[in-house]
């Protein structure tokens, strides 16, 4: 974690007269006071300080010869150190901080306390393992050994460790298809529309404008739980929402996801005077919910309910907004209520109406347009949410075939 504090003094030693700046307790001499030389000096200490690891809870400075006798685990808690200040928005953490701690469990449980310096490609190959035990499927393994290397890259840049040992890992290749005992997962599928029309009739009614919203624009599912009416232009006949948190901001990527005239009609039911609030609240959903049991009461009210008042401080209190999992967990509830009322509705998650989305426009409009409706940056990426058109290739083979 870079330092956040107030950055050491350049000041005048009168006992040595010259130069010195104190960086963690100790003293830098620097040269004649006030002299070029002193100045370039300090600059560069105060510059090497910033960009080094808080003394905190972190490693001592060492040289990469010392690093030998390096436990795995202090390697880990100065790299935890450095990863709850980066993966972070607004002074909440992200997921990959999540994901990072899922990575580097087996890690630590199988070789925290060796020496980073006898840490090589076969252990790298039983933590691999470790995970391939846990049923975890092929592209899951492979994405947290990736992590794995990431501490060990990171421990390079900081001078830590050698850069021989980051090497060593690298030689690691990544799980291939076909070639491991590791299962494998069924791609995204698009979600037939009569799936999504069963489930809207037992769902809140934020959530079945939310499932319709994502179903009109192909949002992420986290672009439409953080829906706010300040992030919407609309000057313009069609409506242009920009997220101001998505998945490739930290690429430097826009996310512009235009609104046509069915999904401005959504928007305008859920819109408030309070401009920076969430569109799709649970705290409404709830809301909702209590007055149509208030409506479907057939006894009338007991004198003791009639009383009873919410909790000040609840110990599960509902959400200012959805985010990806209660969203899914929504969906989840209404299928069950589906099945319940004799509706067969199998199970299907919020992403699939991106792909569904896609699969439409590029069956319509062709690649490009499902490019530019999904927010791709390449085509490539298009791809594997958008179904090829399966049609045309039909109409060839019909013609030529």
């Amino acid at each position: 974690m870079p330092h956040i504090s107030k950055q050491p003094s350049y000041r005048l030693h009168k006992a040595r007269e010259c130069a010195v700046v104190t960086i963690d307790g100790h003293n830098h001499y620097l040269g004649p006071y006030d002299s070029p030389e002193s100045h370039e000096a300090y600059a560069r200490l105060v510059s090497e300080w910033r960009s080094r690891p808080t003394t905190s809870q972190t490693l001592d400075s060492r040289t990469a010869e010392d690093a030998g006798g390096l436990s795995v685990s202090r390697l880990i808690l100065a790299y935890w150190t450095f990863a709850q200040f980066y993966y972070q928005h607004d002074g909440q953490p992200t997921k990959e901080l999540a994901c990072m701690r899922d990575a580097i469990r087996p890690l630590r449980r199988l070789y925290g306390s060796t020496p980073v310096g006898q840490f090589g490609p076969k252990a790298l190959k039983a933590v691999r393992q470790a995970m391939i035990d846990q049923g975890l499927c092929r592209t899951l393994v492979n994405n947290r050994i990736n992590r794995v290397r990431r501490v060990f890259k990171w421990a390079v840049a900081e001078e830590l460790i050698p850069a021989s040992i980051l090497h060593g890992l690298q030689a690691v290749t990544p799980l291939r298809y076909g070639r491991t005992t590791a299962p494998e997962t069924e791609p995204v599928k698009p979600v037939p529309d009569a799936w999504v029309d069963a489930t809207l009739p037992h769902v809140s009614r934020p959530v079945r404008a939310m499932i319709e919203l994502q179903r009109l624009t192909g949002m992420r599912p986290q672009d439409v739980c953080h829906f706010r009416a300040c992030d919407v232009d609309m000057t313009g006949s069609v409506w242009i929402y920009e997220p101001p948190q998505h998945k490739t901001r930290w690429r430097g990527h826009r996310r512009q996801i235009p609104l046509g005239p069915r999904a401005q009609q959504i928007v305008r039911e859920f819109l408030t005077l309070d401009t920076s609030a969430y569109l799709f609240s649970p705290i409404e959903a709830e809301a909702e919910r209590s007055r149509m049991r208030r409506a479907a009461r057939r006894s009338k009210m007991t004198p003791s309910q009639a009383r009873r008042r919410p909790k000040e401080h609840p110990q599960r209190p509902k959400g200012t907004h959805y985010d990806s999992d209660s969203y899914r967990r929504a969906i989840e509830y209404g299928i069950r209520q589906a099945n319940r009322s004799g509706v067969e509705v199998p199970h299907w998650f919020p992403l699939q109406l991106r792909h569904t989305k896609g699969t439409d426009v590029r069956k319509r409009y062709g690649l490009e347009a499902a490019q530019v409706v999904l927010g791709h940056k390449h085509a490539a990426v298009t791809e594997v949410y958008a179904e090829k058109n399966l049609e045309l290739a039909m109409r060839i083979a019909r013609e030529i075939g």
